[in-house]
């Protein structure tokens, strides 16, 4: 089994930053790439942010220069800094990773539950 965690979603004033972290355990062999979604209130789940393991990224239009996304030291960790958040921002964001178990199985995506992030004066 695999499981993926976020943690760090929360409310913040226009302008203000949260930083997200996702920790993927269980049977892992490996992580391909590693994602962050969102999915705003009668909106359908947009991607955010992706890291591929040799680290190249890519980012929606709407927060190029404002969000970044890395992996942590064990690589079984991704992070999603947000500054200069707007009230558009507020969403539920999912974790998303690409994972094998054992050598030269096929990649599964899985899912985390989703954090709340909540921008609002």
């Amino acid at each position: 089994q695999v499981q993926l965690v976020e943690s760090g979603g929360g409310l913040v004033q226009p302008g203000g930053s949260l930083r997200l972290s996702c920790t993927a355990s269980g049977s892992i062999f490996e992580i391909n790439k590693m994602e962050w979604y969102r999915q705003a209130p009668g909106k359908e789940r947009e991607l955010v942010a992706a890291i591929a393991t040799a680290g190249s990224t890519n980012y929606a239009d709407s927060v190029k220069g404002r969000f970044t996304i890395s992996r942590g030291d064990a690589k079984n960790t991704v992070h999603l800094q947000m500054d200069s958040l707007k009230p558009e921002d507020t969403a539920v964001y999912y974790c998303y990773a690409a994972i094998r178990s054992r050598a030269y199985a096929t990649y599964f995506g899985y899912w985390g539950r989703g954090t709340q992030v909540t921008v609002s004066s």
